[in-house]
């Protein structure tokens, strides 16, 4: 009897089951028809380990489908903040959920773009900016039927744009295709009649688009930017563009256009229309010649003689220009030749001024010792000296160079200039300890020379991409602007290494010198601080130089024109300034080229007074998104920034306070790789670890 009973239970638990497998809602054939799609293209868009589309799984809520935002037909939202709505498992399968945007910028994603992504009939935004995709852009995501922001930039799309692109008129507001490999030329509409009437940006600079700049963009009359460089278009620029009347932004440097500037191109700054050699009029210093045939006329007393050809006034004419073109050459020529013989190789420079310096027979003391630290150890002190390179900054206190050793490995070097650095009693003892420093978010310092003389050399790491600043202001024109994620990325890499200074070590170590010039960015735009320490190996009157001019470039807390020591209040403070300057783009303190001061917190406060804090952002890190700056992270960034330079010190946070804030706003869409939390154990974690962000 309990022989049957134990099998009649069985029986009916393989009933149940094969019941439960072959109902509708178990069956994948009754998912939902979005879901469907972005099952299939998920196997299009990456392998197996990218961690964002791993939680794209049938066994999952949507809710938890990373990239991914959805809502009801009716065009109710999703509610995923909802516990009860994120354990509904019979959303998967409820027809009337649709995917309405997917973000997936910056996360890795391979492969090419699915057709399945232009099935999804609510879907109003594509994001998948800054991965590795390939191909071309499907058909099918020009028939989409709600598709109005399109960003597919910084990719490897290498085909030619569809037609169909266009079909997405007039619901497309935003299209950007810049920094691929797109060939051929910008497609004409299908349909004639077709109006973009709401597209705002067009950005498609940085690829290989042929042909002529189409007439028909004249009509996208709601353009306000439009950018078109680095790439070989020819012709002229169309005229039809006059009717752009909202257009603000316009860029086509470095193509291959030639003739006159239409009259309305006055307004955009020359730099627009660089790299075009024949273009000319409108803002450019070159002038039209107009005298071409097509535009000339032969009223009476012209330059033709009766006979046709040329009269004698115009080979006069002629003669004269030439010999002055001779002449003219001919000065420059030797001017040029006479300035080559006076300026020195700039490659050869590092290496006639440090033997100069150092080398003993030259200066008949006794030779010079090099000192190595960690990651050093193979540098030689010929190395050093023979190397060459470049100046790549000079201070108060020194030059730092950019110097290619003999085996082909770059590495900076600084040099402190003489009377700037202690006695070698209280010299030594502190390069020994910055020696020992090692993080991922400073610049490791791997051995330093001494010369016969005193002179002192410290040897770093090179960091290719330079520094914040550069990239911040210093961009090509036509080049993508830095991203928000990467700006955060960088500064809350830049935290890091000041928290390790300020807590990491036995004794608090205090950077005093905190500016964007010194946050330097390796090829993976992992920030490093630089300058570190300084003060330890430099007399106090060098060290006052350094506040000085810290205080010329809007870095210095005001605390310290009284106090005159750095501490790590006063960190915190230029740290808060260079998160300002990240998100509004503007260079602090002095400018260079004109005599106005940037007062960073000053001009954030009269923003909020006048309640235009959205204007306050770089335009480079707004464009384009549809995320609000609260959204992104970017107001609650400048509460914090505003919070670092606070007047009085004692209110300003401490710098694991910054961190926390910092990865607590991390921008929506970033790199696949995600770094953990701050604790005292990451903070001094090794640079080689896997982590990148």
């Amino acid at each position: 009897m309990g022989c049957r009973s134990r099998h009649l239970s069985l029986s009916a638990i393989l009933v149940f089951i094969f019941l439960a497998c072959s109902s509708p809602l178990a069956r994948p054939e009754n998912l939902n028809k979005d879901v469907t799609n972005l099952l299939t293209a998920k196997a299009t868009l990456s392998d197996e380990d990218n961690p964002f589309l791993q939680t794209w799984d049938s066994g999952s809520s949507i809710c938890l489908w990373r990239g991914t935002q959805w809502s009801y037909m009716n065009g109710t939202s999703l509610n995923c903040d909802d516990p009860t709505v994120v354990a509904n498992q019979t959303l998967l399968k409820d027809p009337e959920v649709v995917v309405t945007s997917i973000y997936l910028g910056a996360t890795g994603l391979t492969g090419s773009i699915p057709k399945e992504l232009g099935l999804l009939s609510s879907l109003h935004t594509l994001w998948l900016r800054e991965n590795y995709l390939r191909g071309g852009i499907p058909l099918e995501i020009g028939n989409s039927a709600s598709l109005s922001v399109l960003v597919l930039d910084r990719n490897g799309l290498n085909s030619s744009m569809p037609p169909s692109l266009w079909n997405l008129c007039p619901r497309l507001t935003i299209l950007e295709l810049d920094s691929n490999d797109l060939d051929g030329e910008i497609p004409v509409p299908v349909n004639p009649w077709t109006e973009c009437s709401q597209l705002r940006e067009l950005r498609l600079e940085n690829n290989r688009l042929t042909g002529e700049i189409p007439s028909f963009l004249g009509d996208f009359t709601a353009l306000y930017a439009v950018d078109l460089s680095n790439n070989s278009f020819s012709g002229s620029i169309p005229s039809d563009l006059s009717k752009l009347t909202n257009l603000t932004t316009f860029n086509v440097a470095n193509n291959n256009l030639s003739g006159p500037l239409p009259s309305f191109m006055t307004r955009y700054d020359p730099s627009s229309f660089t790299g075009n050699p024949g273009l000319c009029g409108g803002p450019l210093s070159a002038e039209c010649d107009g005298s071409s045939p097509s535009n000339r006329s032969t009223p009476q007393g012209s330059a033709r003689s009766p006979s046709g050809g040329l009269g004698p006034k115009v080979v006069a004419g002629i003669i004269i220009g030439v010999l002055s073109f001779f002449v003219v050459a001919g000065s420059l020529l030797i001017f040029l030749t006479q300035a080559r013989s006076r300026v020195p190789n700039e490659k050869k420079q590092l290496h006639v001024d440090l033997k100069r310096e150092f080398d003993e027979e030259e200066t008949g003391g006794d030779s010079g010792k090099i000192v190595h630290f960690e990651g050093g150890e193979t540098l030689t002190a010929e190395d050093v000296l023979n190397a060459t390179g470049e100046v790549l900054g000079k201070t108060s206190y020194g030059t730092v160079y950019k110097a290619k050793l003999s085996n082909g490995h770059t590495i900076a070097l600084r040099l402190l200039r003489e009377g700037t650095a202690r006695d070698r009693g209280e010299f030594v003892p502190a390069i020994q300890e910055l020696g020992m420093i090692r993080h991922r978010n400073l610049v490791p310092l791997r051995a330093y020379y001494s010369g016969p003389k005193e002179e002192k050399l410290l040897v770093y790491d090179y960091m290719p991409r330079g520094s914040l600043a550069d990239l911040l202001h210093n961009g090509s024109s036509g080049k993508p602007g830095l991203s928000w994620e990467r700006r955060h990325k960088i500064v809350l890499g830049a935290a890091r290494g000041l928290a390790h200074l300020h807590t990491g070590l036995s004794t608090p170590l205090i950077h005093g010198n905190l500016k964007s010039k010194n946050i330097l960015v390796d090829d993976n735009y992992i920030a490093h601080l630089s300058d570190y320490g300084l003060e330890k190996l430099m007399i106090p009157a060098a060290t006052n130089d350094v506040i000085t001019a810290a205080g010329t470039q809007g870095y210095k807390a005001p605390e310290l024109i009284k106090l005159k020591k750095a501490n790590t209040k006063t960190d915190i403070y230029s740290l808060g300034i260079v998160l300002l300057e990240v998100l509004t783009g503007k260079r602090p303190g002095k400018s260079v080229d004109w005599d106005e001061v940037v007062d960073l917190p000053a001009m954030v406060k009269a923003a909020v007074l006048e309640e235009k804090t959205a204007d306050l952002f770089d335009f480079n890190i707004v464009r384009g998104n549809p995320r609000t700056p609260s959204e992104d992270g970017l107001v609650q960034a400048l509460q914090l920034a505003m919070g670092c330079c606070a007047p009085t010190a004692v209110v300003r946070p401490e710098i694991t306070e910054v961190i926390r804030q910092l990865e607590d706003i991390r921008p929506k869409v970033v790199s696949s790789v995600q770094s953990p939390p701050y604790t005292p154990d990451s903070a001094s974690t090794r640079s080689r670890e896997a982590f990148d962000y």
